[in-house]
């Protein structure tokens, strides 16, 4: 098998995981607060476990990511990850009691930290001026499981009958549902899925490390560059070359990179930030506390937050103006997960464009939109059924048409303003990022149900100070990775 099929086999194996995942919250999420109330659990409990997904993720996501830092390989890590999905789904089968549905969703919800080292590996395998249509198609592949989850839930609440000492029923069938799906996927990853791209980075660091003999070349060094741009471009970059975006460089291993790099181009005319503090803690201080890294890791923050609020409130908001029960709210999420997939669809043609800042502030801005609109109508609902219903429905429209334009510009822009390096890491923690928020928007939503101006009040307030951060860092928010790639670049051809 060509290297080039196995690239295609083994990002088809990525849409399979994240589709996966959106199957798996589409599935879960309309019917466990019905499946808590039949194991007589207070209100409190659908934000206890729609938080404990999200803390195990928020734990595991890093420390996956460092894992895939360190080894250079994801499948493994993949394998590994998944076993807790396999695992912590047949707990939430078996539904015994309300502890041990909690406890699932905290062991389910470690697989999730292998997604950190799959953004490290897209990251690494991929151009910048390319990396948001790739993002945007892999998030698209977990909406589109958004998409489908719902219609699984249409035939498993039918299911009714024994298996053993275990019963299933329309709460405990997507617990075994997914978990005979992630079994299979586990197949899916051993057969189909290579850490083939790490392979030919490896390659493009050897030859640069070693003194670049085709700069001696010019013509060979026009062939090189068109021939491996996509490559070669984030690799001569990264932190571990140049020592930029405050990291580390260790004293003798500039030294030997200068002398092998001395014949082919002159020092750079720009003064190198070169810290004299070592280890890890210092790096990761010195690489998260920059401007545009806050900004955009308050917007993952901010983003989340509301939207996992929203989305904990909705189920029981339906269920007392509405009276939707399962099947209503599956069909709702299906419709959202086809206004999500066809944003991001918009999104990966609109990234092609306009700057990823731009995507961005248009994001931010339709959030807002949404955020006033819920305040004012969807706090304390007015007029009769229909009215309601409409109310109801431009609030969820807006909330859920800014979502794409928000998740893939940030998430793009994170891994150019980041270092290559330690792209797996950084990754880890922007997902714990927005772990956190997933863990505090449903807490936040699930005790004030019944107060849903103070609720959606602070989450307005949050939003309006996210547009005052993007405004003040909007020059900021651009790929320096390349505009240094650029310089070096011109410096050389100068010498």
């Amino acid at each position: 098998m060509d290297d080039q099929k196995k690239r295609k086999l083994t990002f088809f194996t990525i849409g399979l995981i994240f589709l996966l995942s959106g199957v798996e919250y589409a599935v879960i999420l309309p019917t466990v607060w019905r499946y808590l109330q039949t194991l007589e659990a207070p209100p409190y409990f659908l934000g206890l476990a729609l938080s404990a997904f999200s803390f195990s993720g928020l734990l595991s996501g890093p420390i996956f990511g460092h894992w895939s830092d360190r080894t250079r390989t994801t499948k493994k890590i993949i394998l590994f990850a998944n076993l807790f999905e396999i695992l912590g789904n047949f707990m939430y089968f078996m539904g015994f009691s309300k502890w041990l549905l909690l406890s699932s969703r905290l062991v389910a919800g470690i697989g999730t930290g292998a997604g950190s080292s799959i953004f490290g590996f897209l990251t690494r395998s991929t151009a910048p001026e390319d990396r948001a249509t790739v993002f945007a198609a892999v998030m698209a592949c977990r909406q589109a499981g958004l998409l489908i989850g719902p219609a699984f839930n249409i035939f498993l609440r039918l299911c009714d009958f024994h298996l053993g000492p275990f019963v299933v029923n329309k709460y405990t069938a997507p617990g075994l549902f997914m978990c005979v799906l992630w079994f299979l996927l586990q197949l899916v990853v051993i057969f189909l899925y290579w850490d083939l791209p790490l392979q030919e980075s490896a390659k493009v660091k050897e030859r640069v490390l070693h003194g670049g003999t085709d700069a001696e070349d010019g013509k060979g060094r026009e062939e090189e560059e068109e021939e491996d741009t996509d490559e070669e471009k984030p690799l001569i970059t990264s932190q571990e070359l140049v020592g930029s975006y405050g990291s580390v460089v260790p004293a003798n291993s500039q030294t030997a990179l200068n002398a092998s790099l001395n014949h082919t181009s002159p020092p750079s005319p720009k003064p190198q930030v070169s810290y004299t503090s070592s280890g890890p803690g210092f790096f990761s201080s010195r690489e998260f506390l920059r401007e545009e890294v806050i900004v955009l890791l308050a917007a993952q923050f901010i983003t989340l937050f509301n939207q996992t609020a929203l989305e904990t409130m909705v189920t029981p908001l339906t269920q007392k103006f509405f009276g939707y029960g399962e099947l209503e709210n599956s069909i709702m999420y299906c419709l959202c997960g086809i206004e999500v997939i066809a944003g991001f669809l918009f999104v990966r043609w609109l990234s092609r464009r306009v700057a990823e800042r731009v995507v961005l502030a248009i994001g931010l801005a339709i959030c807002n939109v949404s955020g006033i609109w819920c305040l004012i109508f969807m706090a304390k609902p007015l007029g009769d059924f229909t009215w309601m219903l409409t109310e109801f429905i431009i609030g969820v429209f807006l909330q859920v048409l800014g979502l794409p334009f928000v998740a893939v510009a940030q998430v793009s822009l994170f891994s150019k303003v980041t270092a290559e390096k330690t792209q797996g890491l950084s990754q880890g923690v922007r997902r714990s990022v927005g772990g956190l928020a997933t863990i505090l928007g449903p807490l936040w939503a699930g005790g004030l149900t019944d107060n849903l101006y103070i609720m959606m009040g602070v989450m307005m307030a949050l939003l309006a100070l996210l547009m005052i951060m993007l405004a003040f860092s909007y020059n900021r928010l651009v790929a320096p990775a390349t505009e240094e790639h650029v310089d070096n670049s011109d410096n050389s051809s100068l010498s």
